[in-house]
């Protein structure tokens, strides 16, 4: 099982993004902010889907 990023976390190194994003959009300004392996490990097992909000990222990063 994989670790859960700590939200916090998650939406600091994803400070900036237009939404509505993809999660290639996510992945690439995670890596941009430096995001630790935990935070792009769960942004890239995200589904291949346009998330509305950081709320929604949130969701279905942290609900795994």
């Amino acid at each position: 099982m994989s670790e859960k990023p700590n939200p916090i976390d998650l939406q600091k190194h994803l400070a900036g993004v237009d939404y509505p994003a993809s999660r290639d959009d996510l992945v690439a300004k995670a890596e941009k902010s430096g995001a630790d392996d935990t935070v792009l490990t769960a942004l890239r097992g995200l589904p291949d889907r346009t998330f509305d909000s950081p709320a929604a990222v949130s969701e279905a990063a942290t609900s795994k």
